[in-house]
Parts: structure tokens; C-alpha cells; sequence
């Protein structure tokens, strides 16, 4: 019965995206089933060399062509946007968690609390990004590991701002105050108030921090401090395929077209947060405490 009521949620919730959302779901979709899938179509790998047949243009066998090692352009491509996508879903986990609990807390916490964590945003941001993920990254070229702890910890900032903002709004607000005055804890009150308040915002900050965790990690492969060959990264393939962009165009337009991609399916999914229905939850919410 749960399941079923959590799925016609879902289903219900789905309904009231938008199309530009509907379609930016649709492309990330896709990305994920190719990223996830397409390996599993061919006995190609994605270090497999074959120099007698490199730069093929796509063919029966080889879908989206060779590289200019012979390598699988088909399965190196999505080994590239499966390792995309988990950066990106690891980036915005990470630092959506991280800026939501600070941001709640300084928001709710007391005072001195606000300004030690205002002090620590306010040096983080007088750092350039890029630059700041450019520095820990080239501490430890080609981990993944730094490479992520990276891009949270400089993403983050914005969940932070955020959330404190409007969750010092919202616990200065009548309903939280309702809530607090009859007795309920800090979770009911997390739940009922604040999250229905910072999920639209959260959920445009996350489609955008995904795309520019991927963007990041593409950016230093520019440069080579990123993910380090062998290995299929986007921002690396770009790099390798430029100089036989005149031979084989198309291979360079596949990592540039899959990039493209994703970075639209997030600004897609970023348009228009369904606001209207978390306003209608809050007065939902305020109503029931009002009879109670």
C-alpha cells in the first residue's frame, strides 16, 4: 500500500513539470541508460587498442568509430559520461547535504554559530572556483577521489546562502512558531516547514551544480590535471581528438555533443521549480496545526 502511494506521488509530482523539464528528464534519461548500458552491447573495451584500424568513421561494427588508437569511440564514450554522472551525482549529494545542515543550522543555531560559518563562506567565496578546484586537484593529479572533495567543497557555498536565507525566514514565520509553541521537535518542524520552503530552490541549485561539476571536471582534463590517461573523461577526449578534427570531425563532435547534452538536460531540468505546490503543502501544513 506504501509503495504504491509513493509511486502515484511521484507520478503525480512528474505531471507537474514542465515540458522544458519533461525534456531535460527525458535527455538524462538517455544519457544514463547509454552510460550504463552500452558497454554490455559490444566485446569492445575501452583500453582495447587496435592501430591497424584507427579513425574509422562509424560502421557496423563500430558504432561511433575508432580513435585514434582503434579504441571503441562507442564504448569509451559512455564509460566517459558514465564517470560524468557520478561525479555529478556524488558533487551535488555532497555539498547539497554539507549546505543544507550548516545552512539550517545557522539559521536556527545561535548566534556566534551564524558568524563563524558567514566567515568561513565569506573566504570561500573570495576564491575563484575554478581556480580553487585547479589547486587541490593538481595536489593529486588524476584522483578521482580529490577531484570530487574538490568540487563539493566549493559547490557547497551555494546550498549554504541559500538555505540560511530562507530558512531564517521561515523559522520567524507564524507557522513555525505555532509549531514550536505546541510542542513539536525540531525534525517535525524541519519537515513541515522548512524543506517545503528550500526544496524548489534546492532543486535548481542541484540541476545547476551538476552541470558545472561536470563542466569542472571537463575544464581541468583542458589541462591535464584532471582524470589522467587511460581513462574515458569528456574533458580528455575533447583534448585528444582536437588535432584530427580535420580527419575524422566526427570524432571530435561525440564527446562535444554528449557534453552538450548533459549540460542542457540540467539547465532544461532547472527551469521553472514547481513552487505552487510546495506554497500549497506549507498552507496545508499551517492548516492542520491551526485545528490541532
Amino acid at each position: 500500500m506504501m509503495s504504491t502511494s509513493l509511486v502515484g506521488s511521484v507520478l503525480h509530482r512528474l505531471a507537474r513539470l514542465s515540458l522544458s523539464q519533461k525534456l531535460g528528464m527525458s535527455l538524462l534519461v538517455l544519457l544514463v541508460v547509454f552510460a550504463i548500458f552500452a558497454p554490455w552491447m559490444t566485446q569492445a573495451t575501452s583500453d582495447q587498442q587496435n592501430l591497424s584500424a584507427i579513425l574509422i568513421s562509424p560502421n557496423a561494427e563500430a558504432w561511433l568509430g575508432t580513435d585514434h588508437y582503434g579504441r571503441s569511440m562507442w564504448v569509451r564514450l559512455a564509460e566517459a559520461l558514465r564517470l560524468s554522472l557520478l561525479m555529478a551525482a556524488l558533487s551535488v549529494i555532497t555539498a547539497a547535504s554539507l549546505g543544507i545542515v550548516l545552512g539550517t543550522l545557522a539559521a536556527v543555531g545561535p548566534r556566534w554559530v551564524d558568524r563563524i560559518l558567514d566567515g568561513v563562506m565569506t573566504i570561500l567565496l573570495a576564491l575563484p572556483g575554478l581556480v580553487l578546484v585547479l589547486i587541490l586537484s593538481a595536489m593529486l593529479p588524476g584522483s578521482f577521489g580529490m577531484l570530487y572533495l574538490a568540487i563539493a567543497l566549493v559547490q557547497w557555498v551555494e546550498y549554504f546562502r541559500v538555505v540560511r536565507a530562507m530558512a531564517k525566514q521561515v523559522v520567524q514565520g507564524p507557522a513555525m512558531v505555532s509549531s514550536r509553541q505546541l510542542g513539536f521537535g525540531f525534525v517535525y518542524c524541519f519537515k513541515r516547514h522548512i524543506w517545503p520552503a528550500i526544496a524548489p530552490q534546492i532543486m535548481t541549485i542541484a540541476a545547476f551544480g551538476a552541470a558545472s561539476s561536470v563542466l569542472m571536471m571537463a575544464s581541468l582534463g583542458f589541462v591535464y590535471v584532471g582524470i589522467q590517461p587511460p581513462t574515458a573523461e569528456l574533458g580528455l577526449m575533447i583534448v585528444e581528438l582536437f588535432p584530427y578534427y580535420s580527419d575524422a570531425p566526427w570524432l571530435l563532435a561525440e564527446p562535444l555533443m554528449a557534453l552538450g547534452l548533459f549540460i542542457l538536460s540540467c539547465h532544461l531540468l532547472a527551469q521553472k521549480a514547481p513552487d505552487t505546490l510546495n506554497m500549497q503543502s506549507l498552507k496545508a501544513d499551517v492548516r492542520k496545526e491551526a485545528k490541532v
